[in-house]
């Protein structure tokens, strides 16, 4: 069965439209926890745009399931790692003028920064992944770079409107698993996924969890946070 991860970040985005303290993303965490997420995944960002250090340190403290840190390879978010020490931390690529994570790292042109990353992370028994597109040099970059886990793109995918497209996409989603798989990494997968469009992602083989934000907190607006990732975790099962 694939795992769901829960990112909590657009209820943060939604306190941070006015700067006040309402809607705790902590809150929304717990709720989905309540409903049976398997772990809970926030991306700090370097502007602080939606999620706050106020916000790791308190999932740090009051989840009972798995906390996965989303973060930019700088050694200002490698020292916030190091010191909440979440679960798991996936790397993933920054850029200020963009409105979400638009495409995977270029882990090779990042090698010389990545692989030390990964070990001090590593070191500290934190879980190593890899936000990378769906490319098998990417994923051997990623073992190569010293990461237990690759975070498939899925976002190509999303976008992908018709038919044959879309098989496209998912051909190369599943061409990236299973080298993922065959290199000894942990494979995950996300961005842009909706309950229109994940069950063919959550068939793919060698699949452990999806990571899904947006989609899930826009139809908790409608049926509860609860029901939403009930509905999530039924279609992914």
């Amino acid at each position: 069965m694939v795992k769901l991860g829960v990112n909590v970040d657009h209820v943060a985005t939604i306190r941070q439209a006015r700067g006040v303290g309402y809607p705790d993303p902590v809150e929304a965490a717990l709720e989905a926890e309540a409903a049976g997420a398997d772990g809970i995944t926030v991306h700090l960002r370097e502007d602080r745009r939606h999620i706050q250090d106020r916000d790791v340190s308190q999932l740090r403290a009051r989840l009972k399931r798995k906390l996965n840190l989303e973060m930019a390879p700088t050694e200002e978010m490698l020292r916030i790692a190091l010191k909440v020490h979440p679960d798991d931390v996936c790397i993933v690529p920054e850029r200020r003028e963009e409105l979400t994570t638009e495409g995977g790292l270029d882990v090779a042109a990042c090698k010389g920064m990545l692989q030390p990353m990964a070990t001090r992370l590593r070191d500290a028994g934190i879980r190593v992944s890899l936000f990378v597109d769906p490319e098998i040099v990417k994923v051997s970059a990623a073992r190569e770079v010293g990461a237990t886990h690759v975070e498939l793109h899925t976002g190509d995918y999303c976008r992908a409107v018709h038919g044959a497209a879309r098989d496209r996409e998912l051909g190369r989603l599943r061409e990236a698993a299973q080298a993922a798989h065959e290199a000894g990494l942990v494979v995950n997968g996300g961005h842009g996924l909706t309950y229109e469009n994940v069950r063919p992602v959550a068939a793919l083989p060698f699949l452990y969890e999806l990571n899904i934000g947006h989609s899930l907190i826009a139809r908790a607006l409608f049926v509860g946070i609860r029901a939403a990732v009930r509905e999530m975790k039924a279609l992914i099962a």
